[in-house]
């Protein structure tokens, strides 16, 4: 087994929760959680009032080798983009969207040092 992709997954999943109650606190509402296409996997997919947000989460442990915003390329821009055109056309949404970046810095014991949002990152 992988370690290093076993370890990868749970500061993801613990990245995912912490945003999930951030955005929460912050009025949005959590429509999905870790969405599939044939593109990439949507973090979070939160509604606010009448706009529609697909959240992708950056976690890191730490800054050492760079910040999580540095970690969002424009292929992986490209990806969002096509996998929020794919959920938007499979569930027929035909309101505004848009997509956001929510990037967390751990402490050790797993809790957040520093959170920040970036709406409409495209």
């Amino acid at each position: 087994m992988n370690v290093g992709k076993t370890n990868k997954s749970k500061t993801g999943m613990i990245g995912e929760n912490i945003a999930r109650k951030f955005l929460q606190k912050k009025g949005y509402t959590i429509v999905e959680q870790n969405f599939r296409t044939k593109y990439s996997e949507m973090d979070l997919v939160v509604k606010k009032k009448d706009l529609l947000v697909f959240v992708e989460v950056r976690t890191k442990t730490n800054e050492y080798f760079g910040s999580p915003e540095q970690t969002i390329n424009k292929d992986k821009i490209n990806r969002l983009i096509r996998s929020a055109q794919a959920y938007v056309a499979y569930n027929k949404y035909s309101g505004n969207y848009r997509i956001d970046a929510v990037c967390i810095v751990l402490n050790p014991d797993d809790s957040p040092q520093r959170i920040s949002h970036y709406q409409s990152i495209t």
